[in-house]
């Protein structure tokens, strides 16, 4: 099967994820910025959000914006999701699969040094892919490659990989952040402590949780790719300093704006804010194999104990869409328009109490702006929602450092963020399969498991369709996940910055931005 007839094949997925590409809004030279011709040259400064003195390289360990975006500067994927949200060659030139989607042949692009001059070869992306696999493997992608029975070179510049069921969209997982190519090492373990890529710039400096600094590669292969002579991300946590620093002239551009000042900001003069409307949801995961959440009529009640329309309102000042407790929203192919969207009730929220044996029940909920900008906010303002439900939430403040190696996954409710993904078995997989490294709710349906194993090697797509669809039902009316809202992507340069199309694969321009971005005057 060549790629174009894979492609053809899943119209059907491309169509959609075409129709969900981004939505933006941009103050001042947004038509002008897309279509700038991009100039090489000067020094680019990104305030991030994120960063933790827990961070390392580790491709497995990718626990935030800072880190896949140091990743992806560094090196490349075998492929890359676009702008539009096709997907397109990036180390990988080419790909074929067999009829059944479970045996897939990449062909490497030729030419391709890492930084320190070694070719790139078949070993590496084996060591890469690998660097995941095994029941001793850490990496939070182990779930994502679990399906490879296999993996071969064949020849000098291909890579065989053999599944164990047919995956039809195995080709998108490999564009994520999870699977950056780094050098292999005699013994077949991963080089990546030191950045060494094949990437748009070298890494020259990183500090966890601080700053990461890079200076261009002159032989990187993309032409029209990598702009800046040189860069840093810096990690500046608190959004008032962040803001600041952007309005100074400090850094170039900031993540993660405080949106009950945004329209203050668009009206700066020498700032652009961008708006994407995508996938990127947030969340407050309950461990459902701890008491309370470990009945599902509690479960029911949380859920049901959250006023979505007031807290988007007031959290995220109407800069998204509410959510319906399921990962998968309009930006996705196969969506289930059909599923009924959950609103706020409390007397149903009391009945569910009542089917679980209690009156009301006392709980505790974690949270820091380090998981969203707000969601320290997000969850008092559900402490007070859910009183009437019978639900008595202690909000507990934790530190942002630290947090999603201290907290996250470990105390049995706290707030999360997701980005979005490509297609919906990649969020499934990684998110709520059984077993899965970032599964945060601990989750084990078996009706949910099979599904999401029939549905990847489906080729009847209305079929298909319904099975994602029942996936999504099932998730929302059975899983451990709240999800009150997806949030638009919002964001801001310099008007000195120049940006075009953006995606909405992931935040910022899907992670991409020191390749895709330039200075208008170097």
């Amino acid at each position: 099967m060549p790629r174009k007839s894979a492609l053809s094949r899943r119209a059907f997925l491309q169509t959609g994820l075409a129709a969900g590409a981004a939505m933006t809004t941009a103050m001042g030279l947004a038509n002008k910025a897309s279509a700038a011709t991009p100039v090489k040259g000067g020094h680019f400064r990104f305030g991030f959000a994120h960063g933790s003195t827990t961070d390392v390289l580790d491709p497995g360990k990718v626990l935030n914006g800072m880190l896949s975006s140091t990743h992806y500067a560094v090196t490349n994927t075998l492929t890359e999701v676009d702008t539009d949200g096709a997907l397109i060659p990036k180390l990988a030139t080419e790909w074929d699969a067999t009829p059944d989607a479970k045996t897939w042949t990449f062909k490497l692009r030729p030419g391709v040094e890492f930084h320190d001059g070694k070719t790139l070869g078949t070993e590496d992306v084996i060591a890469s892919i690998n660097h995941h696999r095994g029941e001793n493997s850490s990496s939070s992608a182990q779930s994502m490659v679990s399906a490879i029975t296999d993996i071969r070179a064949d020849g000098a510049d291909r890579v065989v990989i053999t599944l164990s069921g047919g995956d039809a969209d195995f080709p998108f997982k490999l564009s994520s952040f999870n699977f950056p190519i780094y050098a292999a090492r005699e013994d077949g373990s991963l080089a990546y402590e030191d950045g060494i890529g094949v990437g748009a710039y070298k890494l020259v400096n990183f500090e966890p949780g601080v700053r990461a600094d890079f200076e261009k590669n002159p032989n990187y292969w993309h032409e029209g790719r990598g702009h800046f002579d040189s860069a840093e991300l810096i990690s500046i946590k608190d959004v008032t300093a962040r803001t600041n620093a952007l309005r100074t002239g400090a850094v170039d551009a900031i993540d993660r704006l405080e949106l009950k000042t945004t329209d203050l900001l668009k009206k700066t003069a020498g700032i652009v804010v961008h708006e994407v409307e995508g996938k990127t949801h947030y969340t407050f995961p309950m461990h459902t194999n701890t008491a309370p959440f470990d009945d599902n009529h509690v479960r029911m009640a949380v859920k049901l104990g959250l006023d979505r329309e007031a807290m988007l309102q007031t959290i995220l000042f109407g800069h998204g869409q509410i959510g319906n407790d399921q990962p998968i929203n309009s930006a996705y192919p196969f969506f289930n328009a059909e599923l009924e969207q959950r609103t706020y009730d409390p007397d149903k929220a009391r009945w569910h109490l009542r089917q679980a044996g209690l009156d009301s029940v006392d709980l505790r909920l974690s949270a820091s702006d380090a998981a969203f900008s707000g969601a320290v906010d997000a969850a008092v303002l559900y402490k007070e929602q859910a009183k009437r439900a019978g639900l008595n939430i202690t909000v507990e403040r934790e530190p942002t450092d630290g947090y999603w190696s201290s907290v996250w996954m470990k105390k049995p409710w706290c707030a999360c963020y997701w980005p979005g993904y490509a297609t919906p078995d990649s969020i499934f997989t990684q998110a709520y399969a059984a077993g899965a490294s970032w599964n945060d709710t601990f989750w084990d349906n078996a009706r949910f498991n099979d599904l999401l194993v029939q549905a990847r090697s489906e080729l009847d797509q209305p079929l298909r369709s319904e099975m994602y669809a029942e996936m999504q039902t099932l998730v929302r009316d059975e899983c451990g996940t709240v999800v009150p809202f997806f949030a638009n992507d919002v964001f801001a340069v310099s008007d000195k910055v120049g940006v075009g199309q953006l995606s909405n694969n992931y935040e910022v321009d899907g992670r991409l931005f020191l390749e895709r971005w330039w200075m208008k005057e170097a």
